[in-house]
């Protein structure tokens, strides 16, 4: 569908742009929403407006979504810098001290709700894999392709990535229950969330 919607936009449709627009916006709020919410509106449509002014450098137009969410990095990246900070840091720094305003995320359960901090109380560089992968149901090299890295050191990123996940829960977690629930049902969480959001959206 991505790809019929740039052939038509680059024909001169701009319906297609809006299309475009309407089918990649929950995604892309969803991953400044959870990194740096204070700044998510403004980084959203910088994002979208770059997109759009380099569309002609898409070389796939069926790789619109992994090209949108790479403009998306790289904006998050130059906010960075803007703040002061290196955007290397995205290995080492925390989204909860980057922006400690609580993420805009809405969760119905307790589990959930741990997860969404949990995430923000591990590195950048590692809450951005996972974001990808759960939320946006990309795979590994597709998160790739949005990172320009190999696909190997994505999977190992994924795999250590899931483990300080696992850390940042239990010692932010008030009890063992509660831990154990919110590591086992981590993919039923992502979809849920997925779905709060498209409803909140759609009812907005």
């Amino acid at each position: 569908m991505d790809a019929e919607l740039v052939a038509r936009w680059r024909a001169g449709d701009r319906e297609a742009c809006a299309e475009l627009f309407a089918a990649h916006y929950d995604g892309v709020a969803r991953f400044f929403r959870n990194k740096v919410p204070s700044h998510e509106d403004d980084l959203v449509q910088r994002s979208f407006l770059r997109c759009f002014e380099g569309i002609e450098r898409l070389r796939e137009p069926s790789a619109f979504r992994s090209f949108l969410f790479a403009i998306a990095h790289n904006v998050l990246r130059e906010h960075l810098r803007e703040r002061g900070r290196a955007p290397l840091e995205l290995e080492s720094q925390r989204a909860i001290d980057l922006d400690p305003s609580p993420s805009t995320l809405v969760a119905e359960r307790e589990h959930q709700r741990l997860l969404i901090v949990a995430l923000r109380h591990i590195p950048l560089a590692h809450q951005i894999v996972l974001e990808l992968h759960y939320w946006e149901q990309m795979t590994a090299a597709e998160i790739a392709e949005v990172l320009t890295e190999p696909v190997g050191t994505i999977k190992t990123r994924l795999r250590r990535a899931k483990q300080l996940l696992a850390q940042a829960v239990s010692e932010l977690g008030r009890s063992p229950a509660l831990v154990s629930a919110s590591l086992t049902e981590l993919e039923r969480w992502a979809a849920a969330i997925n779905e709060q959001l498209d409803d909140s959206s759609a009812s907005s």
